[in-house]
């Protein structure tokens, strides 16, 4: 999931913390629980397609044999939610974290 980015900071979803829960079922497909940063971020599709790419792809067929994501809001995500990696990711590209 590292390689899986927020298209809006660059930063992948594990160190900003948006990746709240996984669940892998009998059928080995994964349920994840995540949020963004922002409700109404419009890129939610390229998210889905890197984590699809990220999980289900690869040699052997990849982790996991498809993938679905359920979008939370709640608890809502803030900076607290980041990773000490993300928050040094973050302050190289400026933002102050």
């Amino acid at each position: 999931m590292k390689d899986v980015v927020d298209p809006e900071l660059g930063i992948n979803v594990v160190d900003l913390g948006l990746v709240y829960g996984v669940h892998v079922d009998d059928e080995n497909v994964a349920t994840l629980d995540m949020t963004l940063t922002s409700a109404a971020c419009p890129l939610t599709d390229v998210i889905e397609d890197q984590t699809r790419e990220a999980l289900c792809q690869g040699p052997g067929g990849g982790l996991v044999s498809d993938v679905r994501i359920n979008w939370v809001w709640m608890p809502p995500w803030g900076p607290d939610k980041i990773t000490e990696e993300g928050r040094d990711q973050l302050r190289s590209l400026g933002f102050n974290v």
